[in-house]
């Protein structure tokens, strides 16, 4: 069900177009809302073109020295259909994919934000989804992945095509004793298979890499769905992955964010091999968790949210052989769950049940707060940010504990906006 929130509507019927494009992955105290508490139960249509707030836009200092505050954000719309908590979400095209504890992924179809369908029924508590091309992979708490083949062409949209590991990677491997690995006592299991829950999932160069409470990252190619290495990558859990430029992040609860670079090899039949070596540690906070991690377009800055609420930003060199702390920011009072990143800003999801919004510095990496988002009744746990400017702003989704998935308008002024408006209001 969908309750729509005080916000502009243009009664017209507009076309969706087919699932043609895939989203990037992208991926704190106190502010006042113009959330309405009026709500229906009927669903809306409305066109992103048509947004317009007429909203100021708030100060943006140079060097970034000061907290900037914008309260001008818009509640769009409240998305319910989940039975329990919401585990995360993805941007498909034309969709929004969202999944929760109670093993239920539901479509939601833009612009008019119904709901589609459901897929994935009964296939255990999904705990990451991300999509490449027209394919979307599944993580969940049975330590399987799942792939599935999205088509408009077929009355079944998302169609289960295999599970990870395959059959036939099993069939090729079960039968030599060299390919299992100890997992616990008296308990040994293939070393393709993860030994406990998949709680991340990452895609970059037709590769998709799978983060596991079993301590391991693990690398599959996408063509064939085969297992290619598995690395004993953390001391504790592996809560997020992000990868881009072929590096490979790994945010972890033993406080450490570790890179991780491809290199391709020959084998001794001739073949080429891809492998993954550590090429550098980012140092979190002692004695806290690392639950998230993104990384910006161009590989050169890393941010970790972390148990103890702060954010904590990295630079690398111009090699990516080393990381330098550029900014730590006390973004919640309590554990940062997640972190999201669209252009020059930066979205924290918090066990707070807030959602802050920095801008970060293009050069140095640091951050400045630039709104605080309230409206959840429950920890946030998930974000996705749309790269597409809509109304002078972007769009903004959150899942929650609260079993909800909230859809935002936030401001994006520059500081060529701010110089302009701030020039008229001189005039006046």
């Amino acid at each position: 069900m969908l309750r729509s929130i005080n916000h502009p509507v243009r009664d017209a019927t507009l076309s969706t177009p087919l699932l043609s494009a895939v989203s990037p992955p992208s991926t704190t105290t106190t502010s006042d809302s113009d959330e309405s508490s009026s709500s229906a139960d009927n669903s809306f249509r409305y066109d992103y073109h048509d947004l317009n707030f007429n909203t100021p836009p708030p100060p943006r200092p140079p060097p970034l020295p000061a907290a900037v505050f914008c309260s001008s954000y818009k509640s769009l719309a409240v998305l319910s259909g989940h039975v329990s908590s919401v585990s995360c979400l993805a941007l498909c095209g034309e969709f929004i994919l969202s999944a929760s504890q109670g093993k239920d992924i539901i479509v939601w179809q833009q612009p008019d934000l119904r709901q589609f369908t459901k897929f994935g029924h009964g296939d255990g508590s999904v705990k990451s989804v991300v999509t490449a091309g027209n394919k979307v992979f599944t993580a969940h708490q049975d330590s399987r992945i799942r792939a599935w083949k999205v088509s408009r062409s077929s009355e079944n949209v998302f169609k289960l095509i295999d599970t990870l590991p395959t059959k036939k990677d099993y069939l090729g491997k079960f039968m030599k004793q060299s390919n299992y690995v100890q997992t616990r006592r008296h308990h040994k299991l293939l070393w393709i298979e993860h030994a406990d829950s998949i709680s991340c999932l990452a895609v970059s160069n037709g590769l998709i890499y799978s983060g596991s409470w079993d301590k391991t990252l693990k690398v599959w190619r996408i063509s064939d769905f085969k297992c290619l290495e598995s690395i004993k990558a953390h001391d504790d859990a592996i809560n997020g992955l992000a990868a881009i430029n072929g590096i490979v992040y790994s945010a972890s609860a033993d406080g450490r964010i570790k890179a991780w670079g491809r290199r391709k090899t020959t084998d001794g039949g001739g073949d080429n091999k891809i492998t993954h070596s550590l090429k550098g540690i980012l140092q979190g906070h002692k004695d806290i968790s690392i639950n998230s991690v993104v990384v910006n377009q161009n590989g050169s800055l890393v941010y970790g949210g972390a148990s103890d609420g702060y954010i904590m930003g990295w630079a690398a060199d111009e090699g990516f052989e080393s990381w330098k702390l550029v900014c730590e920011a006390k973004a919640h009072a309590t554990a940062v769950l997640c972190v999201c990143l669209v252009g020059e800003f930066v979205c924290s999801g918090s066990a707070d049940k807030s959602i802050c919004v920095w801008r970060r510095d293009l050069i140095g990496g640091g951050l400045v707060r630039y709104m605080v988002v309230k409206g959840h009744e429950g920890p946030v746990k998930c974000l996705q940010a749309s790269p597409e400017r809509v109304g002078g702003g972007f769009m903004l989704y959150s899942g929650s504990l609260d079993k909800s998935i909230r859809v935002w308008w936030i401001p994006n002024h520059s500081v060529e906006d701010s110089a302009v408006s701030t020039e008229k209001r001189l005039k006046f």
